[in-house]
């Protein structure tokens, strides 16, 4: 057995691609800044730019801050302060062994805000940084100004078979250790509608961390330690005015998770985005910057009404 892994381990390391190298790493070739920051015991990778009401951005698992790329900069010139980071085990903060659980993400959190002097702030969260994003918002309901879950995880959802696999003690070590370019290309395409609309360079961009020796004992201590339905029966705790957006062809969390989510939080909207998949933010970001900065300027004190009269209200531009 032991020779079978290590034949693996080695097969694994052969087939590897090289990664881009550091200095073409988003948000290299931008205006923006990476920045490192110690907080909570990690080294945190993270950016930090304009004026304005403070907007946090949390990606989901197995992303990093390139997932709000084409957010970023509209958000920031409709004039708000935007700030994306790599949550603790993603992109290129720190790997440890453990600290992957609900509440130690929240503490991160606070701790980054606490080092920006951020008394509070709004919070966009996509896929499992919805997850987080929420739990921030029951935990610390005076620290959060408003809420955006966009392809939200929170209450289950079925889960691609490679991640119930990676937890299994001895297989999953083999496993991740095939995470060569073309799985991240495979998984990444999944989260679209339209596969066609990733393109080589950001493959590249999401496969670089993956690449990095600790990323597969952080990940796998992630499926271990976060819980992914922790949300159920709890979100009617949540006080902040909260937008709830989906991708109507979204295979990864569907819209009826969605449609649940924004049920139970007490001042939410809940609307869709056509021929847009789990990853909608970075398939159609024009439709969602719409949508967000229209929820940051003029939504966060009367949500639902002005944003969605009712579950299918009509909104420009493709979406509803």
């Amino acid at each position: 057995m032991k020779g079978r892994v290590a034949l693996a381990a080695a097969l694994a390391a052969a087939c590897r691609a090289a990664p881009i190298p550091a200095d073409h790493r988003f948000p290299a070739g931008t205006e923006l800044t990476a920045r490192y920051v110690e907080i909570d015991g990690t080294r945190v990778r993270y950016l930090d730019t304009g004026t304005g009401t403070p907007v946090i951005f949390l990606h989901g698992l197995g992303a990093s801050m390139y997932a709000w790329r084409k957010n970023l900069a509209p958000v920031r010139a409709a004039g708000f302060r935007v700030i994306a980071y790599d949550n603790r085990g993603f992109g290129f903060s720190d790997k440890p062994a453990h600290g992957y659980d609900n509440a130690a993400y929240v503490r991160l959190l606070a701790a980054l805000m606490d080092s920006l002097h951020l008394p509070d702030a709004v919070l966009v969260g996509h896929s499992m940084g919805g997850a987080i994003a929420a739990e921030a918002a029951i935990a610390l309901p005076g620290r959060v100004r408003g809420l955006v879950l966009i392809g939200s995880a929170g209450l289950g959802a079925r889960e691609p078979p490679l991640f119930r696999v990676a937890r299994w003690p001895l297989v999953g070590p083999v496993v991740l250790a095939f995470r060569g370019r073309g799985l991240t290309e495979r998984l990444l395409k999944s989260s679209y509608a339209d596969p066609a609309r990733v393109t080589p360079g950001d493959v590249d961009q999401y496969y670089a961390p993956v690449a990095e020796p600790a990323y597969g004992r952080a990940l796998r201590a992630v499926l271990r330690e976060f819980r992914f339905d922790a949300l159920d029966g709890r979100l009617d705790r949540i006080a902040a005015p909260t937008l709830v957006l989906w991708g109507e062809e979204d295979r990864w969390i569907p819209p009826g998770i969605g449609r649940a989510i924004a049920s139970q939080v007490p001042r939410s909207a809940f609307l869709t985005v056509r021929h847009a998949g789990h990853s909608v933010q970075e398939e159609v970001p024009g439709e969602v910057n719409q949508l967000l900065i229209k929820f940051l300027k003029d939504g966060l004190p009367r949500v639902p009404e002005n944003l969605a009269a009712g579950p299918k209200a009509s909104v420009p531009n493709g979406t509803r």
